[in-house]
């Protein structure tokens, strides 16, 4: 059973410019503001985009659990936000976060620094 919000109190001038998978969401990518460096990437419906761009702090629809989670609830690793905004294409969130301790699940400070690929491998 899904625990997502069926009407979301999101802007409708917003709402109206994203471009949702069949699933209803967009990435939502999480870059440190200050330094440019990509954090995470996670996904997000209209209501977690309302409640993000609202409380200050990153909330994403967890596809494994189907639930709303607000980063750093559980482990304290907070994301505070600065800025949010869409690609060109509206496909896509962008949202500049001042992260507190790690990104990642894994306890790493981003998602992106463990498995570099080069050509060949």
């Amino acid at each position: 059973m899904s625990s997502r919000v069926p009407n979301s109190q999101l802007d409708p001038a917003v709402a109206a410019r994203l471009k949702r998978d069949a699933d209803g969401l967009v990435p939502a990518i999480a870059q440190q503001y200050d330094t440019g460096e990509v954090l995470m990437l996670g996904w997000m419906d209209d209501e977690a985009l309302h409640r993000t761009l609202t409380t200050g702090r990153c909330t994403y629809w967890s596809r494994s659990r189907q639930e709303y989670w607000v980063k750093g609830d559980t482990s304290g690793h907070v994301q505070h936000v600065k800025s949010v905004a869409l690609d060109c294409d509206a496909d896509t969130v962008l949202v500049k976060v001042d992260q507190v301790g790690a990104a990642c699940h894994t306890g790493a400070r981003t998602c992106f620094d463990e498995d570099v690929l080069t050509e060949g491998q």
